[in-house]
């Protein structure tokens, strides 16, 4: 194995995995958030231009998951043998339980449901993460992530409630 330049910041194995693995990372982290990922523009009504990608979209998911890409990287020796993109997933899923009471009142598709219910829906449908696994990542029982992801997968199904 070949000394790597830690002054230049470059680990070429870490950014193969951030090429790689960015997109779907972003995506879970938009789920978490219910920030929606694409702005439509200004006087659009998601006609002919429809909605765009913005690199302003989404600002508490960016958030974090740049910091969960920084804790990974920071642990990128230790993690030599095993899956650098569950221990992302893990950082990412534990910075989004830490501030999620903080951050404002998403809009996305999962805005219905609880911080808790966004977490444990997005580990173990989006995701398919085993419930044991999910439990153990969230400190809980089994049967308690079985019964929050009935619950959420209950509540998105359910009609949505129009505001009055």
């Amino acid at each position: 194995m070949g000394a790597v330049d830690r002054r230049s910041g470059r680990d070429p194995e870490f950014e193969a995995f951030v090429a790689g693995a960015a997109g779907r990372l972003l995506h879970v982290a938009v789920l978490l958030t219910a920030e929606p990922l694409y702005e439509t523009p200004a006087g659009a009504s998601g006609g002919a231009s429809g909605p765009t990608p913005a690199s302003t979209a989404a600002p508490a998911a960016r958030r974090i998951l740049a910091g969960a890409l920084a804790r990974t990287y920071a642990h990128w020796e230790r993690l030599r043998g095993d899956d650098p993109y569950d221990h992302t997933r893990q950082e990412l899923c534990a910075a989004y339980a830490r501030t999620a009471r903080r951050l404002p009142p998403g809009t996305g598709v999962l805005a219905r449901l609880g911080p808790l219910e966004r977490l444990v829906l997005v580990m173990r449908v989006y995701e398919g993460v085993a419930e044991e696994v999910t439990a153990a990542q969230l400190g809980l029982t089994p049967e308690r992530v079985e019964a929050v992801c009935n619950r959420a997968v209950a509540t998105m199904r359910a009609p949505a409630q129009e505001a009055a």
